[in-house]
């Protein structure tokens, strides 16, 4: 029997820096059931087909059934991951009837390619023939296709960090990357990194300022976050608000979504605010302040909670989606 210490190193815990999988030689597994459902839902929920006739998105998504998980063995990551999906879909005709239909995919899969899945796309029995079933069968097939191989890509390349551990000389042998955006214009104050917990993985995250002027009174520019018609003029997109304290958020085909934490009437908004393509369960907390200032009225933004990776696309998306739009749209330029 060799001594304490002697052994075959692959099992000598003790002295190598990760103590539970000595490079990577045992078996381990993660879960990511749930966090594969979110992600499914909310791809599904962007597909949005537009031909002559109108326009078809899919509008719910009943059941994803199934079962995923991540493997690592020996420093090599193995995906097993099947699901069983039906959604609902809708088109819209040019003169406004609308048409309801259904999805179903039997075999999403790591044996099949998304390509090759067979995806049933029908109309509801009770509804009349429309041009509209066959543009969701030729065009929301290649979406739902292109939606589902995004489900795929985001599992083998973002939720996968943190399965190869480091090894005995601090070496993770799953690099990551990333990619600094050029700086935003609109930018105030500093970013201060911290780290954050999220589905067992740790993110940096970081926070920021932005102020930005508009000629309407604080009453006129509060109501326009709250108020779903009005999100729907500015986004140009059908959107869901429910604006009272509590309720839930959903824009741009559902690219942003999240929910109304506290609200003071006409001077402040406080949400729980995520990209759907963020780590599970993510949310930054956005701070919103109406400031009246004799006939415009001064918002400034706090975003806390930020993944630092994302910080610029989220300042150009607050500036892009909901400052320059809404000026646009309402006349609220300075």
């Amino acid at each position: 029997m060799a001594k304490w210490g002697e052994g075959d190193p692959r099992w000598i815990v003790q002295q190598m820096a990760d103590a539970t999988n000595v490079n990577n030689w045992h078996w381990t597994e993660r879960d990511v059931t749930s966090w594969s459902q979110d992600i499914l839902n909310e791809l599904l929920l962007r597909v949005h087909v537009e031909g002559a006739d109108g326009f078809c998105e899919i509008t719910d998504v009943s059941k994803i059934e199934g079962e995923a998980s991540i493997n690592n063995r020996k420093g090599k990551l193995i995906f097993f991951y099947e699901w069983t999906i039906k959604a609902s879909w809708t088109g819209t005709s040019k003169n406004g009837i609308k048409y309801k239909g259904n999805i179903e995919v039997l075999n999403l899969s790591d044996e099949n390619d998304p390509d090759d899945l067979d995806i049933c796309i029908t109309a509801c029995k009770d509804q009349p023939p429309t041009p509209l079933t066959v543009l969701m069968k030729k065009e929301g097939e290649k979406e739902i296709k292109l939606a589902l191989a995004g489900y795929v890509s985001h599992l083998k390349k973002e939720f996968s960090q943190g399965m190869i551990l480091p090894t005995s000389d601090g070496v993770n042998k799953q690099q990551q990357t990333q990619i600094k955006s050029k700086a935003n214009k609109t930018q105030v104050g500093t970013s201060t990194p911290t780290k954050v917990l999220n589905s067992g993985v740790k993110i940096s995250t970081v926070q920021f300022s932005l102020k930005e002027k508009f000629m309407t009174s604080p009453e006129e520019l509060y109501r326009v976050f709250l108020n779903q018609e009005m999100v729907q003029a500015f986004t140009h997109l059908s959107a869901f608000v429910d604006g009272d304290k509590g309720g839930k958020f959903r824009l741009l085909e559902g690219n942003v979504h999240g929910e109304f934490v506290d609200l003071v009437l006409d001077q402040m908004i406080e949400m729980r605010w995520r990209f759907s393509a963020w780590p599970a369960e993510h949310y930054s907390t956005v701070t919103v302040n109406f400031v009246d200032r004799s006939g415009e009225t001064e918002l400034i933004l706090k975003a806390t909670g930020v993944p630092s990776n994302e910080e610029e696309r989220m300042k150009e998306g607050w500036q892009r989606y909901y400052f320059d739009a809404i000026k646009q749209t309402f006349g609220y330029g300075v």
